[in-house]
């Protein structure tokens, strides 16, 4: 049974907006200027959650795990920066509900925050273009601390700038490595299963609940403790 929270922390990519558009375009802009063989978006999708130095990474060796070349890598991250600080929002979505839920958690008096591995450069802007950015009282990003999830420390300082205790907190997220930081930190955490979390059905990383849209949390919530 869940506790109603004071804090709710929401992630970015693959919770509130599918990215995988802009992030698939720069990829494969990457690749072309390499020379190297272009990825198909739904591979590309598998590859997403771990920040865009990973995605890159994962794009050179075209699989989930592994290292590349050293120096491949350092002269294709720059030609993935480049493209994607012009390209961070041009094709990039709001999932269905979540203005909808974000508004509905408003009206409910919750402070609302935002936890992602993106880095700042490109989470500002992004929350901006998409008109979400001033829905949130906090914003970590994965370069706010020099720890990022799976690691709990971007939950517990947000938690700690609001002046919340971590038990009254809630992670909303898509992936294990929100899971990991949830449980770690002492919050909360709800997945939603639409996201990127390589290929794996978030039910099996055993979150708090399932909800098909952020539109429903306040009903969750609502029946809380």
């Amino acid at each position: 049974m869940l506790k109603k929270p004071k804090l709710v922390l929401i992630d970015v990519d693959g919770t509130l907006v599918d990215s995988v558009p802009d992030l698939g375009y720069c990829v494969n802009s990457m690749m072309r200027e390499l020379d190297m063989p272009e990825h198909a978006e739904d591979k590309i999708r598998e590859w997403v959650g771990n920040g865009v130095e990973r995605l890159v990474r994962r794009a050179l060796i075209g699989q989930l795990d592994g290292e590349p070349d050293d120096e491949l890598f350092h002269k294709a991250y720059p030609l993935f920066l480049d493209c994607y600080a012009v390209n961070t929002s041009k094709r990039s979505a709001l999932y269905p509900g979540i203005r909808e839920g974000l508004d509905r958690l408003h009206a409910q008096d919750y402070v609302i925050g935002c936890v992602t591995n993106k880095a700042a450069q490109f989470t500002v802007p992004l929350l901006k273009d998409l008109g979400i950015y001033d829905d949130f009282a906090v914003v970590v990003a994965g370069d706010t601390l020099d720890k990022k999830k799976p690691d709990p420390a971007p939950l517990l300082y947000a938690a700690e700038r609001m002046g919340i205790d971590p038990q009254d907190c809630l992670m909303v997220g898509d992936s294990i490595s929100d899971v990991k930081a949830a449980r770690a930190a002492g919050f909360q955490i709800v997945c939603m299963p639409y996201g990127y979390n390589h290929g794996v059905d978030i039910r099996e990383a055993n979150p708090d609940a399932v909800i098909d849209s952020l539109a429903h949390l306040d009903t969750l919530l609502a029946d809380a403790a």
